[in-house]
This record gives C-alpha cells, structure tokens and sequence, in this order.
C-alpha cells in the first residue's frame, strides 16, 4: 500500500519524497496524532493569530477530561517512524513566533498541566529585541525545563515569494542563531504562513530536517508526508472549545496520488484531486470545501477524488479541506493549502 500523499515528477524529487514519508504501521493501530498551531495568547488587538485566555483555559480543561493523550512531538514523530503505535487521540501542541504571550501566559499554564510543546522561533525577531516577541533568555529557559525549539527561518518571509537561494539563506541563518543561543541545533522546522511547495520541501529535507510543518488543516499520520504535516490553527473565530473537542477527536483522511503535486499553483483553478486509502470506505460521502468558494462540487469513482472549483482562487494562500464521516462520531480530515504567487 503507498501511503504517500503524493508523487513527484522528477526521479529526484521521487526519492526525496520517499524519504520523506513515515513508516506504516498496520491501518487497525492507532498510528496518528492530532497537532495543534497557536501564535498570541491573551492579545486580542490581533485576533486572527490571537487565542483568548479563557478559550486557551477551555482547550486544557478538555485535554485533561476528554480522553487525550498529549505527548512532545519529536516523539509523536519518531513513534510514526518506527512504526510504534501512538495511543488512540493524541495530540501534539506547536506554538508559533514565540510571542512574549507564550512565556508570560501559556507556558506557566502548559507547565502546571504537565504538558510539552515545541516553540518555533523566527530568529531575528528574538535577534532585534523586537516589542511582543520573547528574549533569548526566556527561550534557553523554556528549553531547559523540556520545550523543543524549532525553527521558522530568520525573517519570516513568504517563501514562495522569495529566490531559492534567498530559501536556503533563510534556513541557515535561523539554525546557526538557534544554534548559537541554545546549544543545539533545530531538528523540526514551520513554513511561515504554512507557504511551501516541492522545491522549498527539498531545500527543507537536504538541511537534516526531521520534519517540516505546515498550516494547512488535518491529521498527522504514519503514511504522510513528513515535510508537509498539518495542523489544525487555533485562534479566536476558531478556538471554541467545540471546535477544539472536533479537531482534538479527528482522524486520518489518507490519500495518495493528489494533483496539482506541487502546491504553488501554475494553474488556477486547479484540477484538484486524490485517491483515498482503499482501507475507507464510503468515499462517496466525501464533502470538501473551499476558501471563499464554500462547498464544492466532488466527484468519486471508487477511491479516486475530483474536486471542481467554481472559480480562480486569489493571489496568496487558498485552502480546499475534505471531510467524511468516521467511526464513533468522529470525522477524517484531509486539507491543502495552496499558494498563488502575488
């Protein structure tokens, strides 16, 4: 069975892709995990990156009641490369940016409930003593008492946007700063904005990377590929705790075989699509839906997806999420996220 999520055209970009994949297990094992992206705690002047304290204090409460199993992602990582089972809905918390939020109001909060996390640091913020943003200081704390740091390059550009050659600048400042402050060097990376696509993946992959993560909605899961992971986004307008307790209980929806292979779009609207896992069943009761589109039109022939797009999407950051019933109430979750250069 290839549980990739996707093949590349070159038999160069084929093999880093087939590095990049996890280990299966066997489909019966639970052999994924939900993560979760954060950014501003308590800061409300920017809602859209801003999660509330009292819907932060919910997400905890329903994390210690609702059956969950959190565990510090470079482990939920290496369980899928090993093919050891994960226990059934675990989760995986990543923060973004490292805001001073972070240090004043969710670390206190993660660290009475026992709880790890990974903080990935755009470095020259941190470098420049930019206002709202941590110290090197509180970071070489946090990594002390047992937070992984990641990185999400040095400026936080769009990467799309940006050379190559300026890509890979990007990613060795940031490492050597992390580096040079911590004493380690970053073994997970974010794409800022999620923004990515195959040739940005490759860069990423030949820097020793174990895993890359993007913004896009879904499940992590041992078939997947590890230099796209999702992550479901939290913040005001989505951090209800209903939305938490939806998310934190999804499972896989794993695919292979999806065009466009490469995420940065060169045609718009793109003729989107997927083979699902022969191991789901019910393919047809797929619903996918689009930014600014809403629900779109899908057509299944046995496990192969067609999704057809109304419209063009804008320039910058589009999304198509697809969803379909599981067992016990639960639901399976796919999601891209695509980009039009501006």
């Amino acid at each position: 069975m290839n549980r990739s999520f996707s093949r590349l055209r070159s038999s160069t970009a084929a093999a880093i892709l087939a590095a990049a994949v996890f280990t299966g297990v066997p489909a019966s094992a639970a052999d994924w995990a939900v993560v979760f992206m954060y950014h501003r705690f308590g800061e409300s002047e920017w809602p859209s990156t801003n999660i509330r304290v009292d819907q932060f204090e919910a997400h905890l409460e329903e994390i210690r009641t609702g059956g969950h199993t959190v565990m510090a992602v470079p482990e939920i990582l290496e369980r899928m490369r090993n093919a050891a089972e994960l226990p059934d809905r675990t989760l995986g918390i990543t923060i973004d940016d490292a805001y001073s939020s972070v240090y004043r109001i969710a670390w206190p909060r993660l660290k009475k409930a026992g709880l790890p996390f990974t903080l990935f640091v755009s470095t020259d913020a941190v470098d420049h003593g930019t206002p709202g943003y941590m110290t090197w200081d509180q970071i070489r704390e946090m990594k002390a008492a047992g937070v992984t740091i990641g990185s999400q390059t040095a400026s936080h550009p769009h990467l799309p946007d940006i050379e190559l050659e300026q890509v890979k600048i990007e990613l060795d400042r940031a490492a050597q700063r992390i580096t040079d402050e911590t004493g380690e060097r970053p073994a997970l990376f974010a794409y800022p904005y999620g923004e990515y696509g195959t040739a940005i993946q490759r860069i990423v992959a030949a820097r020793g990377y174990v895993a890359a993560f993007g913004q896009q909605s879904g499940v992590a899961h041992a078939g997947g590929d590890r230099f796209g992971v999702p992550r479901f986004a939290l913040n005001e307008t989505y951090g209800g705790v209903d939305r938490f307790r939806l998310t934190a209980n999804a499972m896989p929806l794993p695919v292979r075989d999806r065009v466009p292979i490469d995420l940065i779009l060169e045609q718009n609207p793109p003729a989107f699509g997927f083979t699902v896992d022969p191991s789901i069943p019910d393919v047809d009761r797929i619903d996918c839906y689009a930014s600014g589109q809403g629900r779109t039109k899908v057509e299944a022939l046995g496990s192969r997806v067609e999704v057809r797009l109304a419209e063009p999407f804008p320039a910058g950051r589009a999304r198509i999420n697809c969803t379909m019933p599981g067992p016990d109430g639960r639901w399976r979750w796919y999601g891209v996220q695509f980009y039009l250069p501006r």
